[in-house]
């Protein structure tokens, strides 16, 4: 059963998301980039108002080159609390041996990458995050001026990018400016879930606030398991 991510920028919007329904709550800063990152205090304080109701996500923002700049700030964001940090991961300006070469040191949260589409899509990666114990991946777009997720992979790569993750055994999600009519076609790929921030907000803005009409025009367009009530941390994320 494909889920719902939804990427928020605060407590309130946090609290709005788990109201509505959301399976994942992801906690992002919009305004600096794709995957820009809220402060450390604020992931504590969002950690503090969803008090673990909910599976929680988190940004580290602009992944660092240097091995130990990386690691300290997945660790520094590991210890917010939230179940989820996730990795942006340049893989058409990085080798793959580069990342096997780091020294990966476990982390109380699970550890997702995130490839860009419009930036190459390399499968052999999604085998390279399976070697390093990641627990999932998942594909987004990082210029979020140039179209979204199904303007640059077609159903049929996106559908092979789900299979492969599947056969690595990663958790697997996709995301990229979604709209509700992309809902349909991408739920038959059946991606573990799907990811809004846009969709979600006043006039599509994904830097504008989420409105409860336009997150339920998208929440009514996912099914839902009947007779689901509070979700425990992580399950979200179960298949």
């Amino acid at each position: 059963m494909t889920k719902m991510l939804a990427s928020v920028t605060s407590v309130a919007e946090a609290v709005l998301a788990l109201q509505l329904g959301a399976d994942i709550i992801d906690l992002k800063n919009p305004h600096t980039g794709a995957l820009g990152a809220l402060s450390l205090s604020t992931l504590r304080e969002i950690v503090v108002a969803i008090d673990g109701r909910q599976t929680l996500s988190a940004t580290i923002g602009e992944t660092p080159s240097d091995s130990l700049e990386l690691q300290t700030k997945i660790a520094a964001t590991a210890a917010t609390g939230v179940d989820i940090v996730k990795i942006g991961i340049a893989t058409s300006r990085v080798e793959p041996a580069s990342w096997q070469a780091m020294p990966w040191t476990p982390v109380s949260t699970r550890l997702v990458a995130v490839l860009f589409a419009d930036e190459g899509l390399d499968l052999n990666w999604l085998n390279v995050f399976a070697a390093l114990k990641f627990y999932g991946v998942m594909l987004d777009t990082a210029n979020k001026h140039s179209g979204g997720l199904r303007a640059h992979r077609t159903d049929d790569e996106l559908r092979g990018f789900v299979r492969r993750a599947r056969d690595c055994n990663l958790v697997c999600g996709l995301a990229g400016s979604l709209r509700t009519e992309d809902i349909p076609p991408l739920l038959t790929i059946e991606p573990d879930y799907l990811g809004f921030r846009g969709a979600l907000c006043e006039q599509s803005s994904r830097i504008g606030a989420i409105t409860p009409n336009a997150f339920r025009l998208v929440r009514e367009r996912i099914p839902r398991l009947s007779g689901t009530g509070r979700v425990t941390r992580l399950g979200a994320f179960v298949r």
